[in-house]
């Protein structure tokens, strides 16, 4: 997973070529879902940001926008990344449509992610 700022501080771009990382990732229990973007960057729940999302071998970038619904802080317990979860906002969202897609069959694992 790659996680590049752009010109402004509220546009991301992000990269996930692998579907382990898109599962660790995917926040399937947030509505609309979301995304955990590992950061470093402060950022503040309610922050919306716009996320240029790239999947796997997908030649296009899916644009989303997003809001802060998360934050993990640097040291959290049980050695969690530092990062912030990303709710998607729109409901016809077709970022969701194709995470869920890539991820048929494996939403149901008990495999941990960075979130819950």
């Amino acid at each position: 997973m790659t996680a590049m700022g752009g010109g402004a501080r509220g546009i991301l771009t992000l990269k996930i070529q692998d579907k382990s990382v898109l599962y660790a990732a995917y926040m399937p229990f947030v509505k609309n879902g979301g995304l955990f973007l590992k950061t470093d960057k402060p950022y503040n729940l309610g922050d919306e940001v716009f996320l240029l999302l790239n999947l796997m071998d997908e030649p296009d970038k899916v644009p989303v926008a997003c809001k802060v619904v998360w934050i993990t802080p640097a040291g959290a317990q049980g050695n969690r990344s530092p990062g912030v979860g990303l709710q998607f906002t729109d409901k016809d969202n077709l970022a969701q449509s194709k995470i869920e897609t890539y991820l048929a069959g494996s939403l149901e694992s008990s495999r941990p992610t960075h979130t819950l």
